[in-house]
C-alpha cells in the first residue's frame, strides 16, 4: 500500500531483533539491515571460544526468525551513511528511503589508541573472534606438547585475559576449568592443570558494576579454577610473545603467546554517520547522545538504541550496553512508532533493571536480582535459566540444553 509507513532498522541485534519482532502485525513495512545475516547470541561466545558450544548453538538466520511476518524483510548489506535530509539509507551498493530509522549497530573493540594490538590481542564479539580465540587456546596446549624448552613451555601455557567485566571473567574463569578438568590426562609431556590464567583488571576489583560483595565471590571463584587476578593494573605492551602489565610495584613483563581483551568497546562508526548526517552529539566512545524517546535532536523520525546510544534521562550515569537494555529499547521505540501513526504520546523510556549475572566456570556463578545477591550453584541455575530463555530458536534452547547437561554429568 502507498500510504504505509516505512521502517528502516539497522542492526540484527538484540535491539535491532526486538524492535522488527513487535512491529509484527503493525501498519508498517519493515526492512532490517545486517551486515551478517543471522542473529548472534553474544552473552555465550566465549562458550563457542573455550569449546563447549558450536558457533551454530548460538546463531539463527534473521530470515527464519523473520520469516512469519509478512510486514518485514531481512536484507544482507553494508550501511555506509545516512542521508537524513532525503530520508535515506546508503549502503554500499544502493539505497533505501525510510520515514523511520532505528539504529542499532552496537559497538567493536575499543583499545584506547593501541589499534595495532588487535591482532595480538583478539576481543570477542563475533562468531569469527570466538572460532580464532578457541585456535588460539587449543593450539597453545599442542604447541606446549611439542615444545622440550621449559621456558618455551611455560610460556604456550600462559594466558593472559585483559579486562575483568562479565566477559573477562566468565572467559577466564572457563580457560581455567578447561585447562584443569576438561583436558586432565590427555596430553603425555606436559600438564595442563599447570597453565597459567591471568585476569588482569584496571581497577580495585573484578566485576567493577557488580556489588562488591559478589565482586568478592567472583574472585574466590576464579582463584579456585587457579586464575591469577591481578588488579589496579594497567595493560602498556603488547608484542608477539610477551605482555607488560603496570602497577603501583611498577613494571612487570610476563611471557606468553596468548592474549585475549575484554577491556573495552568503542561505538560503530555508524554512530559517527548519524552524527555527520543529523548534527547529533557523540560522547568519547562514539555513541550517539539521545533525547528521552531515544530519538536523535531534531530529528524526531531516527532512533538510536542499544550499544550506540548514550542515554542517560533519569539516570545516574548512561545506560550500560549489555543486552537487556537494547532489547527493552527495541522493544519501546518500535511501540513508539505504532503509538505516533495512530496520533498518540509517548512518554521517556525507562529501563527495568531486573539484575546482573556472570558465570565462573561450571556450576558456579554470581547474581543480583533487585535487592538480592547470591553465588554459587543457585545463581548458576538462574544464570542457566535466563540464557536459555533469552536464547532465540527452540532447536537452538534445546541442544544447548543438552550440551550443558553433558557437560555437567562428564567434564571431558
Amino acid at each position: 500500500m502507498a500510504n504505509r509507513q516505512r521502517v528502516v532498522i539497522i542492526g540484527g541485534g538484540f535491539g535491532g531483533l526486538a524492535a522488527a519482532r513487535e512491529l509484527r502485525g503493525a501498519e508498517v513495512d519493515v526492512t532490517l539491515i545486517d551486515r551478517r545475516n543471522f542473529h548472534l547470541f553474544q552473552p555465550l561466545l566465549y562458550q563457542v571460544a573455550t569449546g563447549g558450544l558450536s558457533p551454530a548453538n548460538i546463531a539463527m538466520p534473521l530470515r527464519t526468525i523473520l520469516k512469519r511476518q509478512k510486514n518485514t524483510q531481512a536484507l544482507l548489506g553494508e550501511v555506509v551513511s545516512i542521508d537524513a535530509a532525503q530520508h535515506k539509507v546508503v549502503l554500499a551498493d544502493g539505497q533505501i528511503e525510510y520515514d523511520w530509522l532505528i539504529v542499532a549497530a552496537g559497538v567493536r573493540h575499543h583499545y584506547f589508541g593501541n589499534d595495532h594490538w588487535e591482532s595480538l590481542a583478539p576481543g570477542l564479539k563475533t562468531i569469527e573472534d570466538a572460532t580464532e580465540i578457541r585456535r588460539r587456546i587449543l593450539t597453545a596446549f599442542e604447541s606446549a606438547e611439542r615444545e622440550s624448552r621449559p621456558e618455551e613451555i611455560e610460556r604456550w601455557l600462559t594466558f593472559v585475559v585483559i579486562g575483568g567485566g562479565p566477559t573477562g571473567v566468565e572467559l577466564a574463569g572457563t580457560i581455567g576449568e578447561l585447562s584443569r578438568h576438561t583436558l586432565k590426562n590427555e596430553f603425555r609431556h606436559i600438564d595442563s592443570a599447570r597453565a597459567r590464567v591471568l585476569l588482569v583488571e584496571g581497577v580495585d576489583r573484578v566485576l567493577p558494576t557488580f556489588p562488591s560483595d559478589l565482586s568478592e565471590k567472583a574472585g574466590a571463584s576464579l582463584a579456585r579454577l587457579g586464575v591469577d587476578v591481578r588488579t589496579n593494573v594497567r595493560v602498556t605492551k603488547i608484542e608477539n610473545e610477551s605482555i607488560t602489565l603496570t602497577s603501583s610495584k611498577g613494571e612487570e613483563t610476563i611471557a606468553t603467546r596468548s592474549v585475549f581483551w575484554a577491556a573495552g568497546v568503542r561505538a560503530s562508526p555508524l554512530g559517527k554517520a548519524v552524527a555527520d548526517a543529523t548534527g547529533a552529539e557523540l560522547d568519547r566512545a562514539g555513541r550517539v547522545v539521545v533525547e528521552a524517546d531515544c530519538s536523535v535532536k531534531g530529528h524526531s523520525e531516527i532512533l538510536v538504541i542499544g550499544d550506540l546510544a548514550n542515554y542517560c534521562h533519569g539516570t545516574e550515569r548512561p545506560l550500560p550496553g549489555v543486552a537487556p537494555v537494547a532489547g527493552q529499547q527495541g522493544t519501546y521505540v518500535a511501540q513508539l512508532i505504532k503509538r505516533r501513526l495512530r496520533g498518540g504520546l509517548v512518554a521517556p523510556f525507562r529501563y527495568i533493571d531486573r539484575g546482573n549475572m556472570a558465570t565462573i566456570g561450571r556450576a558456579a556463578a554470581v547474581a543480583q536480582v533487585g535487592k538480592m545477591h547470591f553465588s554459587g550453584f543457585p545463581a548458576w541455575v538462574a544464570w542457566l535459566f535466563i540464557h536459555l530463555l533469552f536464547l532465540i530458536g527452540f532447536q537452538n534452547r534445546l541442544l544447548v540444553l543438552l550440551q550443558w547437561g553433558v557437560e555437567l554429568l562428564f567434564p571431558q
